[in-house]
Order: C-alpha cells, then structure tokens, then sequence
C-alpha cells in the first residue's frame, strides 16, 4: 500500500487538462506545498474538445474552454509559468532544466506533455490557408477561415478530428472535400459497418471523399494554397487545407531522462513511471490499467481529467488508480455520439446493433469472448452508465439479448 509523504514542491509540465486538474486536485487534497504548472502556451489551461466542436461552430465562446477560471491560480497559490517549457530532467539530483535557463527542484515531477500533430512532409504545405488542428489558436484561424462559407476545404484525415472538421466545415456552407488512408473513414476505431454509417451522414450533407488516397502536394498562387494534389494526380481545388492525421505522445523529456516508453510513458496504474518520484498522466501516459491487466494509452478528455486527478493523489503517496472505462463523445451534423470501453479489445469485433442505423437512433456493443468490452450509443442520450455497468460486469450476456430492444439495458445484467 502506498504510504502518505510529505513534499515540499510539485512540478507540472505540461499545463493542458491533465497538468491543471492535477493541480487542482493537489489543492483539493490539502497539499500545501510548491505548485509550479509549466505550459508551452501563452494561454490557461483549456479543454480541446470544444475546439473542434462548440467553439469551432460559434455555438460558444472562449469562455467554454478553461479548465478553471484565471483567477483560480493565483488565488490558490499555483505558480503557472505560461509560454515556458521543461527542457530537461535531471532525475538523480531531482530538478528540471526550464527553456528559460532557471533550474527547479521537485520531491515529485508530473509529465503531462501530451500529444503533437503529427507532420507530413508535403510540398507547399507552409502556403497561407494550410493549417494543422490542435490547439486553441488553430482552431480560432480555423472558424476564421471557415464561417464565411461558400470556399473549398479540403479535409485531409478521415479519423475522429477530421471527420468533425469536415461537419464544421460543411455545416459553415463551404465544398468540403476529405482525404483519407482508410478505405472506409473510422472504421480502424469503430469497425466498417458503422464507418459506412458516418460516411453516409458526411454524404448526405455534401462532403466529398477521396478515399484510400494520399495527399502528394499542395499548389499555390501567390503564397496562396490553391489546390491539393492527390496521389493518383488529381488536383482538388483549395481555399483552405487543414492536415489532421493524428498525433505522437509528446515523449522527448521522458526519453531523454531515460524512462521506460512504449507508445508513451509506460505507467502502472497509479500512473508511476519507471524513474524515481516522476509520474505521468494524459495523452502522453500508457498506463496499466486494472481491469483489462494491459497498458492503454488514451488521447480523450476524460482520461487527462481522470489521470489528473489519478496522478495528484499518487504523488502525495495515497492509494489510487486510473480504473475508470475510457469514454469520449463526438458530435457532428444531428449525430450525438458517446463511447466507452476498450477499443483493442473490441478490435476485430462484429458490433451487435440495438435500433436502426437508418433513424440515427441506435447503440453498438462490442464483445470478447461473450462479455461487453465496448458499446456506443447514437442518439440514445443517458445510456452511457448502464453501458460501462456491462462492461464493468464482465458478464457474458448473449448478443440476442443486446439487440433487443425490448430488454432494458439494466434487465441485461438483472437476468444474470
């Protein structure tokens, strides 16, 4: 069992959601210590998904997106160092090297560095109008470019962020076009039958798809982007170009500090890494996870918020894990879509379909070796928590009984 300790200082690089409400947490917990929050970004602590849904589409403002409000910080003695970055970790003497030349020391170092977009290396790609999608200026230049509406977008990646940027795009009344590896968008996440479901939605409110298909070149005129070039030649007209082909643990420091790494940091459940007093949490982290006995790595919200909260506690020596069932949601067009469970236990999975593909009203379950290791529900609102009780069951139910509408979703587990 872990045993409390007392620290004098905590350093958090990385100020996104997980670093933040670690930091919170810290605080809610009693610690009374040293916090020093580092973030890359001149801004505070923000949520992403808005980024790419809510805010993208002006259904909010800016003031959606902090994880706390300005004032928190300072009002709770949280030393926030913005525009400032961890350049190297020390483990041994226990300090960390800052980009501005100051040393720290820490009793407990948190990495939260997160993801970065991850480049392709394309001709033309710093041309005005190209743009990646991460962070909350991209998506401020992004709603910029795209509210006017009536120009041609073209959308390359056809995983989750990209398929809702086409929705923004689309729904703004611009020409999206879209470009992706995959033969049929999603289905690597979700399998093909519903990949087919949100190409079809994509369809119906006029994204084109060029599918299977690479992006070779970008063309300008004047500094401009003017068109994307296709593998196979074609020349697809652009105004704007966004790249969203996925992203990379942000593993630099870690490495360089000698830490254990696959896929990210590796983790245990208490989100320890293997140097001594050093602890990671968010997208970066592959942690253990209690209920599968593997390392998952998550790059959804809910798991920097709970890792945050995971990792807090561990460094202050208290009993904790991150076993909570990852979930993420999207919304895109009149489809409000949330997910929970394991994605690499329901690879390969047939899903078993409760209602209709074609009303938009449905829920999908993915089993392994009988039991619910995932499920989704489409327009089904306030299903989620029996969703995650069959998972976290893991009691075989028989696929009839799940694709029956008839039987409620709590009758399921009643009957066992």
């Amino acid at each position: 069992m872990p045993v409390e300790r007392t620290i004098e200082s905590i350093v958090i690089a990385g100020a996104g959601l997980a670093g933040a409400t670690a930091a919170r947490t810290l605080r809610g917990e009693g610690f009374s210590g040293r916090i020093t929050l580092i973030g890359a970004e001149l801004h505070h602590p923000y949520l992403r998904p808005p980024l790419s849904k809510e805010y993208l589409l002006g259904k909010a403002g800016e003031e959606a997106v902090p994880v706390a409000p300005e004032a928190w910080y300072a009002e709770n003695d949280v030393d926030l160092r913005l525009g400032v970055q961890v350049a190297g970790i020390d483990p041994g003497p226990h300090t960390v090297r800052l980009s501005s030349g100051e040393t720290l020391g820490y009793g407990a170092l948190l990495l939260a560095t997160g993801a970065l977009p991850r480049h392709i290396p394309l001709p033309g790609s710093t041309l005005d109008g190209v743009t990646m999608f991460r962070t909350l200026d991209d998506s401020r230049r992004l709603r910029e470019k795209l509210s006017p509406g009536g120009r041609d977008v073209v959308m390359i990646g056809s995983g989750w962020i990209g398929m809702e940027l086409a929705a923004a795009a689309s729904t703004y009344g611009n020409r999206v076009t879209l470009l992706g590896l995959e033969d049929i968008p999603l289905a690597a996440a979700i399998g093909p039958e519903l990949g087919r479901f949100f190409r079809s939605l994509h369809k119906a409110n006029g994204v084109q798809f060029r599918l299977g298909a690479t992006a070779a070149g970008l063309l300008g005129d004047s500094g401009r982007v003017t068109a994307v070039v296709t593998g196979s030649g074609e020349a697809l007209p652009a105004d704007v170009v966004v790249i969203a082909v996925g992203v990379a643990p942000e593993t630099a420091l870690a490495e360089q500090a000698g830490l254990a790494l696959d896929n990210g940091i590796l983790t245990d459940a208490a989100l320890r890494t293997s140097g001594p007093d050093i602890f990671a949490a968010g997208d970066v982290a592959n942690a253990l996870h209690p209920f599968t006995g593997r390392h998952h790595r998550s790059e959804h919200w809910s798991n920097a918020l709970n890792g945050g909260k995971v990792a807090a506690k561990s460094m202050l020596g208290r009993d904790a894990a991150l076993d909570t069932i990852p979930y993420f949601y999207t919304d895109q067009y009149d489809v409000s879509m949330e997910y929970s469970g394991f994605p690499t236990l329901a690879a390969g999975a047939e899903p078993v379909i409760r209602g209709s593909l074609a009303s938009k009203e449905f829920i999908a379950f993915w089993q392994h070796e009988g039991q619910v290791v995932a499920g989704m529900n489409v327009n089904v609102p306030r299903t989620q928590k029996a969703i995650k009780a069959l998972i976290s069951s893991r009691a075989p139910i028989q696929a009839s009984r799940l694709a029956d509408p008839a039987v409620a979703l709590d009758q399921l587990l009643a009957d066992d």
